[in-house]
Order: structure tokens, then sequence, then C-alpha cells
């Protein structure tokens, strides 16, 4: 282990320290999520896993050839 390491682990934890106090200092509340936002997040989860997922089981058979 160099003589460095520890001196380097000390600055590392100090600076993740002051991020965390920063963060905190300056978060707010979580706003409630509207009907709207929940549909529109709601759609693109379907549009982007389901809809291809259903595609290409709808063609397996003709991937199998």
């Amino acid at each position: 282990m160099s003589i460095l390491t520890p001196l380097l682990l000390r600055g590392l934890a100090g600076l993740a320290w002051r991020l965390l106090v920063l963060c905190a200092i300056h978060s707010k509340p979580p706003e409630q999520l509207r009907t709207m936002d929940v549909a529109i997040g709601l759609t693109s989860c379907f549009l982007c896993f389901l809809l291809p997922l259903g595609w290409v089981l709808s063609h397996l058979e003709s991937y199998k050839k």
C-alpha cells in the first residue's frame, strides 16, 4: 500500500460527504404525479418493451426457418 492511499481515501470520503450534504440542502419534496404523467409512462413502457417482444413472438415460426 502506498503512503498516499490513506490520504486519497480520506479526500474521497470528504468529497462524498460534501456532495451528500449539498444534495440534502437543495432537495425538496417530490411532486405528485398527475394522471397524464402516469399514462405517458405506461404507454412508453408498453411501446418500448412489450411491442417488440410481441412482434418477435408472433413471427417466431418464420425466424426458425
